[in-house]
């Protein structure tokens, strides 16, 4: 029997089951033929395909693994050459030199340690960042490891590097995440390889969550061979956070990714996304939304 004659008898059986359904008159006492079921829908989530991709994309994974293992291969390389550094002349790059034990700056979030639950959680339940959530998500010290951070890590303090760790998480923070770290196999030399958001920096006056103050910090105690991040802004201090802002900054620097600095993938958030309303977080959301759309090149 061929598919389409097959479907067009099941389609005729469902009708006439249909009509006698109908046309049955009720009996005293049954029970009402049961409601239609009206399958309810979600509103859209604009990071819906992001976390999943975090979390179930072999192509994620992937993108984690090359980016490092491939600074693991000039891991070498940067420890030999006594003038390397992976700091900027104006954010300690013009105090290092040779005598300083060697160091690899990372972020944290989304670099090291894999949040994308807390994120799916947002997902699931409609909802947004906020600290409190964060901080619950914080002190359940369930974060993850991001493919390949791990074994570099291991790798880099086998040869004497120093694991730093610059996260924009508070310094209350620190215990639960030092013990993360540590769970997930993460080399943590002391307490004082965090360093947090309101890290207090001598002499210098941080700006919002940026990230200069403290790479001046460890300019003074190590000379950093590489940076990693997820964010821009893990590199150097931005600015302005504008389309404008942030091409310069990549355009002044592009030749030091992929050997200084490291991108690490996350879709999921960042400071590229409220560059696009203005970082008017207070903006409802449906403008905020628009704001982005109107941003997306058509090629027109």
């Amino acid at each position: 029997m061929s598919r389409i004659h097959h479907s067009l008898l099941l389609a005729g059986a469902l009708l006439s089951l249909a009509a006698c359904s109908t046309s049955r008159p009720l009996v005293h006492g049954e029970p009402a033929a049961p409601a239609p079921v009206t399958v309810a829908t979600e509103g859209a989530n604009d990071n819906l395909n992001a976390v999943l991709w975090v979390q179930r994309s072999q192509e994620y994974r992937a993108n984690a693994l090359q980016t490092w293992r491939a600074a693991a291969a000039q891991l070498d390389r940067a420890l030999a050459d006594r003038s390397w550094t992976a700091l900027l002349p104006q954010e300690g790059g013009s105090q290092q030199s040779a005598r300083l034990k060697p160091a690899v700056v990372v972020d944290v979030d989304e670099t090291v340690l894999d949040n994308s639950p807390y994120q799916a959680r947002l997902v699931r339940d409609g909802g947004s960042y906020d600290d409190v959530s964060w901080d619950a998500w914080v002190s359940e010290g369930k974060a993850g490891a991001v493919p390949g951070a791990v074994e570099f890590a291991q790798a880099a303090a086998a040869r004497g590097v120093t694991m730093i760790y610059i996260t924009n998480r508070t310094e209350h923070m620190k215990d639960v995440t030092l013990a993360n770290l540590r769970r997930l196999g993460f080399p943590v030399a002391g307490d004082d390889v965090y360093l947090g958001l309101d890290k207090y920096v001598p002499g210098c006056e941080q700006e919002g969550s940026e990230k200069a103050c403290r790479r001046q910090l460890v300019a003074r105690q190590y000379r950093v061979l590489m940076q990693f991040g997820d964010q821009l802004s893990d590199f150097a201090a931005i600015g302005v956070n504008t389309q404008a802002g942030r091409d310069a900054l990549l355009q002044a620097h592009q030749g030091w990714f992929g050997q200084r600095w490291w991108m690490l993938a996350n879709p999921t958030y960042g400071g590229w996304e409220p560059a696009q309303f203005n970082n008017a977080w207070s903006l409802p959301e449906a403008e905020r939304r628009a704001a982005k759309r109107a941003a997306l090149d058509l090629a027109q």
